[in-house]
């Protein structure tokens, strides 16, 4: 499949050479040197993921990203110099996919770009899953709570499905990441605790339980 990927970044060397180097991998490129031509261009065609700078002029990559998240759940990867914990979890409230602090490894960035890519468009044929009111449409990357769909983002949606895989055992932050990320993070696992608190508000259901000092369970 030929992948379509949106690259906003106003450093005009760093998107020339994240340009160049996935075109390497046959995905098609477009690019945006601020979040105002980010926008527009994601309005106008669509694309199967973003790879999103933060410190930008005009608009900087978490409003970009709220922006984004309002209309649509295609898998967004934050490329940004702030290391910071606090930078990372407002990234992740937000509902991005992943974050990859700069200077990166680009053979990196495509490992990364591949596994979201490979997440968001596998199917688990004929394997639907349901818990109480909660329906999930593994087929269609679909979540639905008494028949009404609830928007979330990929990550959200394969934690979610990864608990109710495993209905009432429970699952440490460590095997989470390792399970839906798909590669071995080094980043920090409290991550999980952002993305748990997002599925909590959006499915409003209180099957999602936590196990003090352990991780997590799908559990009446």
């Amino acid at each position: 499949m030929n992948y379509k990927i949106l690259v906003i970044e106003d450093d005009l060397e760093i998107q020339e050479l994240i340009k160049q180097f996935l075109k390497t991998q046959n995905y098609t490129l477009a690019v945006a040197s601020d979040g105002v031509e980010g926008i527009k261009k994601l309005n106008t065609q669509p694309f199967d993921l973003i790879l999103l700078d933060v410190m930008m002029p005009n608009l900087n990559g978490f409003e970009v990203a709220k922006m984004i998240r309002s209309q649509s759940n295609i898998p967004i990867i934050f490329l940004t110099a702030l290391e910071e914990e606090q930078d990372q979890m407002k990234g992740f409230d937000l509902g991005i996919d992943d974050y990859i602090t700069k200077p990166f490894s680009f053979h990196v960035l495509i490992r990364r770009v591949q596994a979201i890519l490979r997440r968001s468009n596998y199917k688990n044929r004929g394997n639907d899953l349901h818990f109480n009111e909660l329906n999930v449409d593994c087929d269609g990357y679909k979540a639905y709570v008494n028949e009404e769909e609830i928007s979330l983002t990929t990550k959200e949606f394969e934690i979610l499905q990864l608990l109710l895989h495993n209905e009432k055992k429970v699952l440490t932050r460590e095997i989470i990441v390792e399970k839906v990320w798909g590669y071995d993070y080094s980043g920090e696992t409290r991550m999980i605790d952002t993305h748990i608190k997002n599925l909590r508000k959006k499915l409003n259901i209180p099957y999602i339980k936590t196990v003090k000092g352990i991780g997590y369970k799908i559990d009446e």
